[in-house]
């Protein structure tokens, strides 16, 4: 497990960091200070002193290790070691011989000792400067650790003179956590490394949390506001952003590449879907409005009205077929996306009651071959899968009147939506037509099944089965028969045209 990653899920930080940059200005003494011993010069003890390494041969300090845990702390020692022998310069440097024993305590007893020298302590850190000068002492310990392991790491990097080199390659968490404990023991040189790295290399989505979760906490403004430059927004972001929308909206729309339109489609419906489950985790997520929403569809129905009107009076003087085919079948797709993304965003409320108003549409509809016209009824499909999941409340005089607009045009075209759509999905089309049609009044539900009794006796698979609903409407109105007031007339069962 990475110590990094211990420091920042454990939101703890050595008491030292109280008397680093996240205080104040000018911080007073903590009221409880690390545990940093200076002793005063005293006889020396009877027993002879214990064995004090250089930063390249790291002892331990426990002077009677438990067995049952000497395994791993050896373990922990060695990989001190192997750090500190990979950050600090070939030996034979001339520091001269240690002249501070320096030893790093954890809050689980695990110790590690090693010989330092002052001069460089107090030339890196301002926190060991003041101390060093104060009390002469030869011996400091540091209690309490939250990770010995970085606090080694981060006194080796006291004796590097290119850290930027040094911290190269490491990894984001890792070098947040030698950002504290510099921070922590005033080593500017190593705090300004670690913004430097984090500023030039790239960051996951998680990393990124863990930067900005980590930064939040320094008052070092300029550096820090230069390392978040790639997530901080801009005021004038939010006061854009419909306008955004509407570009990357209204690109996809007339994009002209298939298969770049397609992705495209995909990836931005992907980013504006709700989910619902993290809700309370994007409070600050910006939305595209309703109005924009909207603005497209209606650009969309008017683009398909004129491609259906040209298809219904063409002749061998205009364009292709195949250009008005393939023009249609793009305008009915893009609205069908808008629809899914209205649906998505439970804004399709207004839109049912907007199709339902199509009736020129839908009369230009059946004037024309369905091989032109087909991707006009998955909208009208569409539609009825969410009325029929309760993803669309609307009131049942605007379900029955979008039913009665297009229910016929989805009837005709069916047989070519079941034979040329790769994504059509007829069990889930005809199992949200019936639960759609019998959310209406019995005398609507009448209306609708009788007439779709007739088609399908016409059409047999090439028109939907909606048998089930069929049933229940049967049970509803000659078995389970509910009368509710007697006083209040009697549902009358009778054969009556369908509207047209």
């Amino acid at each position: 497990m990475a110590a990094a990653e211990t420091l920042l899920k454990t939101g703890e930080i050595s008491a030292m960091i109280k008397q680093g940059y996240i205080s104040s200005s000018s911080p007073p003494p903590p009221s409880s200070p690390p545990t940093s011993h200076f002793p005063s010069p005293t006889p020396p003890p009877p027993s002879p002193p214990r064995p004090t390494t250089t930063l390249f041969q790291m002892i331990s300090q426990q002077s009677q290790p438990n067995p049952s845990s000497s395994s791993s702390a050896d373990h922990r020692r060695i990989r001190i070691q192997d750090r500190l022998l990979r950050l600090l310069p070939a030996p034979g440097s001339d520091w001269g011989p240690p002249d501070v024993d320096l030893t790093l305590a954890s809050p689980d007893g695990f110790r590690v000792r090693v010989g330092v020298h002052s001069r460089v302590l107090a030339a890196r850190s301002r926190f060991f400067a003041d101390k060093l000068a104060k009390r002469g002492s030869s011996v400091v310990e540091i209690s309490e650790c939250d990770d010995v392991e970085v606090y080694a790491e981060v006194v080796a990097l006291m004796y590097c003179g290119d850290l930027g080199r040094r911290l190269a390659g490491e990894e984001v968490g890792r070098v947040l956590g030698i950002l504290k404990v510099s921070a922590a023991i005033m080593f500017d040189a190593g705090v300004s490394a670690c913004l430097e790295y984090l500023e030039a290399v790239p960051w996951s989505e998680d990393e990124e949390e863990e930067v900005k979760s980590v930064l939040e906490q320094f008052k070092l403004r300029e550096p820090v506001t230069e390392v978040l430059q790639r997530v901080l927004i801009e005021p004038s972001t939010s006061s854009r952003a419909d306008a955004i929308f509407l570009q990357l909206l209204s690109g996809i729309l007339q994009a002209k590449d298939e298969k770049a339109r397609r992705n495209m489609k995909a990836l931005i419906f992907g980013l504006l879907s709700v989910d619902t489950s993290h809700n309370n985790d994007n409070v600050d997520r910006l939305e595209v409005s309703r109005e924009t929403l909207y603005h497209l569809c209606h650009k969309c129905l008017s683009s398909l009205h004129l491609c259906l009107s040209e298809a219904a009076t063409m002749d061998d003087g205009q364009r292709s077929k195949g250009d008005l085919v393939g023009e249609i079948a793009r305008e009915s797709d893009n609205l069908k996306w808008l629809v899914e993304i209205l649906i998505n965003k439970e804004m399709s409320d207004e839109f049912v009651m907007l199709w339902a108003d199509q009736t020129e549409l839908a009369n230009l509809h059946s004037k024309i071959p369905c091989m032109y016209r087909f991707k006009i009824s998955e909208i009208t499909a569409e539609l009825c899968i969410a009325v029929g999941k309760g993803q669309i409340l609307v009131a049942k005089d605007a379900r029955f009147s979008f039913l009665r607009t297009w229910l016929e045009a989805l009837y005709d075209d069916f047989g070519w939506m079941k034979r040329t759509s790769r994504t059509f999905d007829k069990k889930t089309l005809e199992e949200g037509l019936c639960k759609t049609i019998l959310t209406l009044s019995m005398a609507q539900q009448q209306n609708i099944l009788l007439r779709w009794f007739d088609q399908f006796l016409k059409k047999g698979d090439d028109c939907p089965n909606i048998q089930r609903a069929f049933e229940v409407w049967w049970r509803r109105a000659f078995i389970r028969r509910y009368e509710g007031d007697r006083d209040q007339a009697q549902l009358q069962i009778a054969v009556c045209e369908y509207p047209t």
